[in-house]
């Protein structure tokens, strides 16, 4: 292997083109010479390119940076952190940090949810969580409980059993033959309900393949306190509940999958808390460090433990950063934020105003529907409102990349246009956003959207 020569900032470009494998990116739009954006600097809402453009971090990077960019307080934990200890592993020995974080998570997670093992992300978190019920089963007697329960166009993760869970096609097909024993039901988008159901029975669907699976085959039921994938699907009244009821009854673990939707995404530590119900697991990263450093974890209740405790048995799973001591001293600093300077509060206090920029827009022709929780909304767009015909794929393709998303970032918003289910912009801002930040969002948003509507519809 050469050994690289010394380049400057400069050739930025042409180094990423050539050595840099962007994740869910079409790669060879790159070749065709289109640059790409390569963000150097952050603070609180915004961030800059290498150009020195600056743009409203619409999506917080990804979901994630929720206390916003350039907190050098909370980067310095992690500095202080490695002065002091700056690694060791959690398979078989601890450490302060890890500890003092695990009994501060335990702390605010709701019921009895007081265990808790780390990950380096929220793929990880899914991946633990789905190895950790399919070992509980078997630990209490139940071997053939290895099934997990998911919702349609859900994601949970892209490594293999992650991805046995996701329920978006284009992101399975190049990948099987998946880990057996991933089953889907309806998801919760009460703007395109399925036939036979409303949102009165929308949950009797996980009853349904319970049954015809076998109950005594299904592990687990994982699903998103508001579903990510097709545009912030919230649950209609009482859905998480009978959720709970039909696993309560079939001996099926409830895993509240909130690597967004938790750490104040929705204005509660847990998503499980806006929305009233009590999850065996939950799985989380993100927001947990607002992205400072990468970290997840599965967060268990005591029953899910107590096999584990006895005898020689133990959880045979791990990753060698799992609990690492600088990002667990980040998130303890992260945490120290949201107490101090009152995160949820934000979010609880303005979400109604974020919601009211929001569904301004259904002015547009091209805006169909406004849904979502919190600081996670989504707006799908439509061809015929009245009707809701959706855009084709073709369509979608020309909407969504021909247009829209390079002409929201030109204009200086990033967000999410995504078509993984109907075609949706999705905006996640940082939660120290106010009606300052969402008129910012506005003044983008609004001109590209009415742009997009004489394109499409004309």
């Amino acid at each position: 292997m050469a050994t690289p020569a010394a380049h400057p900032a400069t050739d930025l470009q042409a180094l990423a083109k050539r050595h840099l494998w962007l994740h869910f990116s079409r790669m060879g739009a790159y070749d065709a010479g289109a640059e790409i954006p390569i963000i150097v600097r952050g603070e609180g809402c915004h961030v800059w390119d290498e150009h020195g453009k600056k743009y409203f971090d619409g999506l917080s990077a990804l979901f994630c940076v929720n206390i916003g960019h350039g907190r050098q307080d909370v980067a310095q934990a992690g500095a202080d952190q490695a002065a002091e200890l700056g690694f060791f592993t959690n398979w078989s020995y601890a450490h302060p940090r890890a500890i003092e974080l695990a009994a501060r998570i335990a702390g605010l997670a709701p019921g009895d949810l007081n265990r808790v093992f780390f990950t380096s992300g929220g793929g990880e978190s899914v991946e633990s969580a789905i190895k950790l019920v399919r070992q509980f089963h078997k630990l209490n007697g139940k071997p053939n409980k290895t099934k997990i329960i998911a919702r349609e166009v859900a994601y949970h993760g892209t490594s293999m059993g992650a991805l046995a869970a996701t329920g978006i096609t284009n992101l399975r097909q190049p990948y099987e033959p998946l880990m057996p024993g991933g089953c889907h039901v309806p998801n919760t988008n009460l703007y395109r309900l399925p036939p036979g159901y409303g949102a009165e029975n929308l949950a009797e669907a996980v009853e349904q393949r319970i049954l015809f699976e076998g109950p005594d085959t299904v592990a687990a039921v994982i699903m998103e306190p508001v579903q990510n994938a097709g545009g912030c699907f919230t649950p209609p009244e009482g859905y998480f509940q009978r959720v709970r009821e039909i696993c309560d009854e079939h001996d099926v673990l409830f895993i509240s999958d909130e690597v967004i939707c938790s750490w104040g995404r929705l204005g509660t530590y847990f998503g499980a808390e806006r929305f009233g119900y009590q999850p065996d697991i939950i799985t989380t990263a993100k927001g947990l460090t607002s992205s400072y450093a990468p970290m997840g974890a599965v967060i268990a209740s005591d029953r899910i433990m107590e096999p584990f405790l006895e005898g020689n048995t133990s959880f045979t799973h791990g990753f060698t950063w799992g609990g690492h001591p600088m990002c667990a001293a980040v998130a303890m600093a992260n945490l120290d934020v949201f107490e101090d300077e009152g995160i949820l509060e934000n979010v609880r206090a303005h979400e109604g105003d974020f919601r009211a920029m929001l569904d301004s827009l259904r002015d547009i022709p091209i805006v169909g529907d406004v849904r979502g929780a919190g600081y996670f909304q989504a707006i799908e767009l439509v061809k015929d409102r009245d009707t809701r015909e959706s855009f084709n794929d073709a369509e979608s393709e020309s909407l969504l990349r021909g247009f829209l998303s390079s002409e929201l970032f030109e204009k200086g918003l990033i967000c999410r246009a995504d078509d993984r289910g109907d075609p949706v912009i999705q905006l996640s801002p940082p939660l120290i956003s106010g009606p300052e930040e969402f008129a910012e969002i506005e003044s983008v948003l609004r001109p590209v959207l009415e742009a997009a509507t004489k394109r499409m519809l004309a």
